[in-house]
């Protein structure tokens, strides 16, 4: 059964189209408001930003009535389709990249390009005046509503498939706007070439069930570590907890807000994998949970994009590791009615020195899950290879150094699935997750994924 998703209602006013329209001052008189009536006019964007998403036009009806800002956005026609100016754009980027990379490793070495240096030599592709300084990009509003989508819950993946390779894929290929089903096996041969950047990060086995001394029961989910044994948690039920209250391996120290709590941790966290609620069967083996390549343990939920390599499938692909802690706050829903005036509070990254010199000399980039695109996004603009990143990837984001997305479906009114608008286009998107419903793929963590070329 073909599922559809309901159209918006069109947020474009009709332009004056009458002399008689303008007063003797020469000012535009709208016929149908009353003399002397004060209005108010919003203050226009840049059409030089305005259209960002050019890669979908697609046919526009002669009488203009189905106009819709949205499809503006999203349906022009991609000027950087253009090869020999996306080659061109390449280049230049690259040496941008090449140079940031040169600068990091003068710094580290004690000298201060930016004391030293009598002019700039690197090309900021895509500034300007108008960017958005907080986000590094142009930003645009967009309705948290076209994150939502209908989800049977009989397609959210309760388990994952064996062995990890035989998970499905849904191709799109953003050049010729075609769309291919096939299963995750066949990566090697669709890359063609591509370096892919995978996140090490390891999941911490964050959810420890635990006692107070009356017997009452209480769970602590760890989000991230703060210091040596201090940990920020969640702690449920929060009510009657109090300052310096032992539950077993656990100290409470400092209660925060949103049921949060600061706490001392003896010893290294022993729980169990923290699952998300929406699986509901045990997970037999803890290590499925975890990808083949996991190595630096600090994430409370798993790159899911990943879970779906084998050793030997890692073996064919050439491949480098950054490392993004995955915190709730990754996954949080977007509660607000307008998905700018969402905050991201930040995770921690780090990228070693070789592997940015290699993603910076790659001729094409696979991220590999929404957690790459942050890390690599993150230091193509701030030339910072380690620190804490508050990137939020929305729609008219302008990606300097991501080429092809390699992801799972995610859950709607998530940031993750905002990240994957930006990059496949808004439209395009919510089509593409039709059809991955209609075709009964398996969605989130344990479910299938799709590659974005």
């Amino acid at each position: 059964m073909r599922r559809s998703f309901e159209p918006l209602e069109s947020s474009i006013d009709t332009a004056p189209t009458g002399a008689h329209e303008v007063d003797e001052q020469g000012k535009v008189v709208d016929a149908s408001l009353a003399l002397g009536e004060k209005i108010r006019l919003d203050t226009c964007k840049s059409p030089i930003r305005l259209v960002e998403e050019t890669s979908q036009l697609g046919d526009i009806s002669s009488d203009w009535e189905h106009l819709r800002v949205q499809t503006v956005a999203n349906r022009v026609t991609d000027l950087r389709r253009n090869r020999g100016l996306q080659l061109c754009c390449r280049r230049l980027q690259r040496l941008d990249l090449l140079v940031r990379s040169f600068q990091s490793r003068l710094e580290t070495g004690g000298l201060s390009i930016r004391e030293r240096r009598t002019g700039d030599a690197r090309l900021h592709l895509g500034e300007s005046g108008f960017v958005h300084r907080s986000r590094g990009y142009s930003q645009h509003r967009m309705e948290t509503v076209l994150l939502d989508y209908q989800l049977p819950p009989t397609l959210v993946a309760q388990r994952p498939v064996e062995p990890r390779d035989a998970s499905r894929l849904l191709v799109y290929r953003r050049e010729s706007d075609s769309i291919e089903h096939r299963v995750f096996g066949d990566l090697p041969r669709l890359l063609t070439g591509a370096l892919a950047v995978v996140n090490d990060s390891r999941v911490v086995p964050a959810r420890l069930r635990l006692h107070r001394s009356t017997g009452g029961a209480v769970e602590v989910l760890l989000i991230e570590r703060i210091g040596d044994g201090v940990w920020e948690a969640l702690v449920r039920p929060a009510r009657r907890l109090h300052v310096g209250e032992r539950l077993g391996p656990v100290q409470l120290i400092e209660k925060l807000d949103g049921g949060r709590w600061l706490l001392q941790l003896d010893g290294e966290p022993a729980g169990e994998a923290p699952l998300p609620p929406y699986i509901h069967e045990p997970l037999g083996d803890p290590e499925r949970y975890q990808t083949v390549y996991a190595r630096d343990s600090g994430s409370v939920a798993a790159p899911t994009a990943g879970l779906h390599f084998t050793d030997e499938l890692l073996r064919r692909i050439d491949h480098v590791a950054v490392t993004l802690h995955v915190g709730l706050d990754t996954f949080r829903p977007v509660g607000e009615a307008q998905l700018e005036e969402h905050v991201l509070h930040g995770e921690r990254y780090s990228v070693q020195p070789e592997a940015w010199e290699r993603i910076v000399a790659a001729e094409r980039v696979l991220a590999v899950g929404t957690t790459a695109v942050r890390v690599l996004e993150t230091v193509a603009r701030t030339e910072e290879l380690r620190g804490r990143t508050t990137l939020f990837i929305t729609p008219g984001f302008d990606f300097r150094r991501v080429d092809a997305l390699l992801t799972n479906f995610h859950l709607p009114r998530s940031t993750l699935l905002a990240l994957v608008m930006a990059f496949a286009g808004i439209e395009r998107t919510r089509e593409l997750y039709r059809i991955a419903v209609e075709e009964e793929y398996r969605f989130f963590s344990f479910g299938d994924a799709m590659l974005v070329l």
